[in-house]
């Protein structure tokens, strides 16, 4: 009986057909071994962590691990069964292929999953919601071309003059789109380095001034007091000097008015009353208190300074004009004169030589 059993087990595994069906059936078990170790093994690990994001990885892998499994035995058994070569080459190519496409799907998932937590998980400006699909975009292009470039090598493709020619395509449309380019990747920057965010009020030297409406990958948009909207390339921005009048610790920002006063005037009187008049508009934050500088001795009387701040960089043009007009105000009524430049020619008299 043993004999016999050994005779036609080594006829059996003589015969190429027989060998793929059990070549094909080993790949079967092994699929359904891993998938369970993944559903039941795995599955046990994952759940005692604190998030969700390799339970979504996990369900996302353990069907393409099995595809995979089945996928290679099968190719594996094609061979074994020597069948012709076109019909070799066709099988082989098509597993190959559906391995490829299988594992884009799950690498793409798996890219946009890690970007959602990357930008849960972090501060950097960089990695924002309305600069996800960008990443995502960026990556899905180049998974794919990955992708084409295996699949090729799957069916034995020689794709070196294909390369060859896309480089140098790729040359001609960077040179046609080089502004688009230098955008693109000045707005990238700017997200990076994050010298000011949506909301925020700017000035450039090149002496736009107003808050950021939008923040592009190509252009930024400002709204000027005026209500006039402004869209900015970001290489332009990029290379200008800017500065962020909402930036630091706070909003708030401190006003100066110069202004000077007779010499005749009382220098404490005067600095009180503006002091008063700070506090009287309702721009004007209490803390830091607002306060008077006493300059210099002007050729044309006392340059003093009134100091203050207010909570946001927009209402700073109508505080200001609130502010001189009551001093305009309360200097008339308190008889404090404001000097004008004045010149006083004195000519010599008749008969004086000097």
């Amino acid at each position: 009986m043993m004999s016999w059993l050994q005779e036609n087990y080594e006829v059996a595994l003589s015969n190429p057909i027989i060998l793929s069906v059990l070549i094909i059936l080993g790949a079967v078990i092994a699929a359904k071994i891993m998938d369970m170790i993944f559903t039941r093994i795995f599955k046990r690990i994952v759940n005692k962590t604190q998030t969700n994001f390799d339970d979504r990885i996990l369900q996302l892998l353990h069907r393409p691990i099995f595809y995979s499994i089945l996928f290679i035995g099968f190719s594996v058994a094609v061979k074994t069964a020597e069948l012709p070569n076109y019909i070799d080459y066709a099988l082989v190519g098509i597993f190959k292929t559906s391995t490829i496409l299988i594992w884009l799907f799950v690498v793409m998932k798996v890219l946009i999953l890690s970007m959602e937590w990357a930008s849960q998980k972090t501060s950097n400006p960089l990695l924002q919601q309305k600069t996800l699909p960008l990443f995502n975009n960026l990556g899905k292009i180049a998974i794919c071309l990955f992708g084409i470039y295996f699949i090729f090598l799957s069916w034995d493709i020689n794709i070196n003059g294909i390369l060859a020619s896309a480089g140098v395509l790729g040359v001609v449309l960077g040179l046609a789109a080089k502004d688009t380019v230098a955008n693109f990747f000045a707005g990238i920057f700017l997200m990076a380095d994050s010298p000011f965010k949506e909301g925020d009020y700017i000035l450039l030297d090149t002496g736009e001034r107003g808050y950021v409406k939008q923040m592009g990958i190509r252009s930024t948009r400002f709204m000027t007091r005026d209500d006039i909207e402004i869209t900015i390339p970001n290489s332009v921005i990029a290379a200008s000097k800017i500065v962020n009048e909402s930036g630091g610790p706070g909003e708030k920002e401190r006003v100066r008015i110069t202004l000077h006063v007779a010499y005749e005037s009382d220098i404490d009187d005067v600095k009180a009353l503006l002091i008063s008049i700070a506090l009287g508009n309702k721009n004007v934050l209490k803390a830091p208190e607002p306060r008077v500088r006493f300059r210099e001795f002007a050729d044309n009387g006392l340059k003093l300074q009134l100091l203050f701040w207010i909570h946001k960089p927009e209402i700073r043009g109508r505080t200001v004009d609130a502010v001189n007009t009551d001093i305009y105000k309360q200097f008339s009524q308190n008889n404090i004169s404001i000097p004008y430049p004045t010149m006083k020619v004195i000519l010599p008299q008749e008969g004086n030589n000097s």
